[in-house]
């Protein structure tokens, strides 16, 4: 029996260990990748060539600028708070990596030596709040950087981002609680299931949330202060914003990252509640998980592609006006899409 537990527990071990590992370096890779195919992008957009020097089509670019921050001075401001400073890029890209660790991205596989496996590192039943709590800490680390800083622009930036974080955060969180209500579960791999219906086409913008999905969509632009909500870098009025007194160095990198890797995890969390996860048209995932998985980045690639989009054509927001829209527009509007998951609710089900 004993022998049985202790195989049964390193089994177990082992999996997790394999599935962090391969969660954190796509939290690691995507920053790499997403940025020079977001220069790519932005050139095509704007007539020009963009990264092309460095391997094949600027390929290695991104892997040139990595080794770039690792080698460079760490410059301390002489009046920046030192133990704040520093702290702040690590408060900001730890949170960013724990998300990973409950989302689902499809269903159960065969691995070799490992027999039938789940794609998720770990589930629990109230697996969306700790995402919705993980996500909440972001703002700690930029705030953080704003006021360890000790400069005027990084510490506007770091109260423009509190604000803009704590404005558009209520109405990401109320466009949620519309699908809740409609899945009738917090678990991620329950309301995945939940969209499973229609051949695959389930999916909650379809049936019920499209107001919803809009409502998070707009919100968590804003929450990752990507154009046109990035008031608080605003390179124009505020030279960089938070980071403006982060030198080019491993700091400055893991405030990047940060960045890249809570635009993947809102894009995941879209893709989960709103785009169905791994379901698709014409394939019963249950017999072609690969597929599934396919069908998952797919979705996860479009949000990406759509934060690139945006920031090659829209202007900024004034800040009064990111204000008024997030309290006066989203707000009202999130609350009345959770009266109507309501009211559907109770003549649906």
């Amino acid at each position: 029996m004993s022998e049985l537990i202790n195989s049964i527990d390193s089994k177990f071990i082992i999996e997790a260990l394999i599935k962090i590992v391969i969660v954190f370096v796509i939290g690691l890779l995507s920053p790499l990748s997403m940025n020079w195919i977001e220069r790519r992008m932005l050139a095509l957009i704007q007539n020009r060539l963009g990264p092309n020097r460095v391997g094949p089509f600027g390929l290695f670019q991104s892997i040139a600028d990595g080794i770039k921050f690792l080698f460079k001075e760490d410059i301390v401001p002489l009046a920046a708070n030192r133990w704040l400073y520093t702290l702040a890029p690590v408060v900001a890209v730890i949170p960013a990596f724990m998300v990973g660790i409950v989302y689902p991205f499809g269903k159960e596989i065969n691995l070799p030596y490992l027999g039938p496996t789940t794609l998720y590192v770990t589930r629990f039943n109230v697996a969306l709040l700790y995402v919705l709590a993980m996500t909440s800490l972001a703002i700690y680390g930029i705030v953080l950087a704003g006021w360890g800083s000790n400069s005027k622009y990084s510490l506007l930036g770091g109260l423009r981002s509190s604000a803009q974080m704590i404005s558009y955060e209520l109405s990401l969180t109320l466009a949620l609680i519309g699908a809740i209500l409609q899945a009738g579960s917090l678990d991620l791999v329950k309301i995945v299931e939940q969209q499973s219906g229609w051949g695959g086409m389930g999916w909650f913008i379809f049936f019920f949330q499209p107001l919803g999905f809009l409502i998070y969509l707009i919100s968590a632009i804003a929450e990752t202060n990507r154009v046109p909500f990035d008031l608080p870098e605003a390179e124009t009025e505020l030279v960089g914003g938070f980071h403006t007194e982060y030198s080019s160095s491993l700091k400055f990198a893991m405030l990047f990252m940060a960045e890249y890797v809570n635009m993947l995890t809102v894009s995941i969390l879209a893709t989960v509640v709103f785009l169905g996860g791994w379901n698709g048209p014409f394939v019963n995932v249950k017999d072609y998980p690969l597929v599934g998985l396919l069908y998952f980045f797919l979705k996860v690639g479009f949000f990406m592609f759509l934060y690139i989009w945006l920031r090659g054509t829209l202007p900024r927001f004034r800040y009064d006006q990111l204000m008024n829209f997030g309290w006066k527009v989203l707000l009202p509007l999130a609350l009345l899409n959770i009266v109507i998951s309501a009211v559907i609710g109770v003549f649906a089900y």
